[in-house]
């Protein structure tokens, strides 16, 4: 009987390292040669989803995640290699909109207002994604954000029929980052876990034409 107990107390510690390595393996490896980091590398695709974060941080101060998507996505659009944006964030109460904060910086960065739509449903990875094809009609994309939010959109955006590619933002190192890809880690086994038992957007709606 002990034995027995033991070896389902193993199970239970052993079981979810290896779901963790299994998700984040098979995510990384399915983004190979498909996130770009130089924008003359990358192809053309006629909407560039914004992944959404916060603007500031809890101290006050710009998060960088904010600003880098940011310069990216400007960079991206300036070149030729998009020519609608669509902003996919949080909006989930009236004191915080994702959205809109990053469609008033991307204006002041030169971009036309009639080039970008917002999705306010955006509240997960998995709801951008999917709501890109179901609400934007959009069966090709290319993801804006860092390059392991990038992995991990492509993901979820190919396991749900569409094609996607992404450009990376840039990234942030030390103490800031390292927190960051401890929950990635966390995150990639979720969406991993999502496609598996068929996890579909908390919100659809009535669809909305880019053009």
């Amino acid at each position: 009987m002990k034995k027995k107990k033991r070896i389902i107390l193993l199970l239970i510690f052993i079981i979810p390292i290896v779901l963790v390595f299994t998700a984040n393996y098979s995510i990384e490896k399915n983004a190979e040669n498909k996130t770009f980091s130089n924008s003359s590398d990358i192809k053309k695709n006629k909407v560039g989803l914004v992944l959404g974060t916060s603007k500031n941080l809890k101290n006050g101060r710009i998060n960088l995640y904010f600003k880098y998507r940011i310069n990216a996505t400007v960079e991206l659009y300036k070149k030729g290699k998009v020519d609608f944006i669509l902003v996919s964030g949080d909006n989930g109460n009236k004191n915080y909109d994702e959205p809109t904060d990053f469609k008033n910086e991307l204006i002041k960065n030169g971009i036309p207002e009639n080039r970008i739509f917002l999705d306010y449903a955006g509240f997960r990875t998995l709801d951008s994604v999917v709501r890109a094809k179901e609400i934007f009609g959009q069966m090709s994309i290319t993801v804006i954000s860092q390059k392991f939010h990038n992995e991990r959109a492509i993901y979820l955006a190919e396991k749900n029929g569409i094609s996607a590619i992404g450009f990376n933002a840039k990234d942030l190192s030390g103490k800031y980052g390292l927190k960051t890809q401890v929950r990635e880690y966390f995150a990639r086994t979720k969406a991993f876990l999502d496609i598996i038992f068929g996890v579909e957007p908390k919100f659809l709606g009535k669809k909305i034409e880019i053009k």
